[in-house]
């Protein structure tokens, strides 16, 4: 397994190859996971409260900080999914992919965290920490929408945030699994509100 870290410097340089550009011409292919009106095909777990408000997923904290996740019902081996988002800041979230139990998933993160340094974008495995940090704060658009793709094919997993490859790793535990969207614990999250917009995949 490969542990990268990204820079601004390293990752512009490789945006031109497979930033989202790459992907934006050939959205016939591209599948919704979301319908805009319910969570039909989506299964919550744990006490976050999750609704959908204005054809948006908005995830909040239940009651006591209490935290929770939510999963496509479906599972998924290779593919790549794109995610629009928007997060009220201060956060810890991100975005479950191959989820198959607590211990044994990936995530892209979206979060602000300091130590080791790591901002959204940046790869995490709960039985491994972070496989590949994000070390630029500034791609992530704090009052506005962010667009984050997630390509995982075979044992290899990129992801891109707003344009910019944010983590680039070769890592084989898991082949398949859920997509979700986490609401982290915590008293200083609790101002926390995950909202998004568009959650869209194509199988590879």
């Amino acid at each position: 397994m490969e542990r990268r870290t990204f820079l601004k410097s390293t990752a512009g340089m490789v945006a031109g190859l497979m930033g989202a550009g790459a992907f934006a011409a050939d959205d016939a292919k591209w599948t919704p996971l979301f319908n805009g009106k319910d969570l039909a095909g989506w299964k919550p777990e744990g006490k976050a409260v999750w609704t959908v408000a204005d054809g948006c997923i908005v995830g909040v904290q239940g009651p006591g900080a209490a935290p929770g996740d939510l999963f496509t019902e479906q599972e998924y081996d290779d593919f790549e999914v794109r995610v629009v988002y928007k997060i009220q800041w201060p956060a810890n979230s991100g975005v479950w992919f191959r989820y198959q139990a607590p211990d044994k998933a990936y995530q892209a993160d979206i979060l602000e965290y300091k130590n080791p340094v790591a901002y959204s974008g940046t790869i995490y495995c709960p039985a491994k920490m972070f496989l590949a940090t994000n070390k630029d704060a500034a791609l992530e658009k704090r009052e506005d929408w962010n667009t984050m793709l997630i390509k995982a094919q075979g044992d290899h997993l990129v992801v891109t945030l707003n344009g910019v490859v944010t983590g680039d790793v070769r890592e084989n535990s898991y082949a398949k699994g859920r997509i979700g969207f986490q609401v982290h614990p915590g008293n200083e999250f609790k101002s926390m509100k995950v909202t998004v917009r568009e959650v869209s995949l194509r199988t590879l």
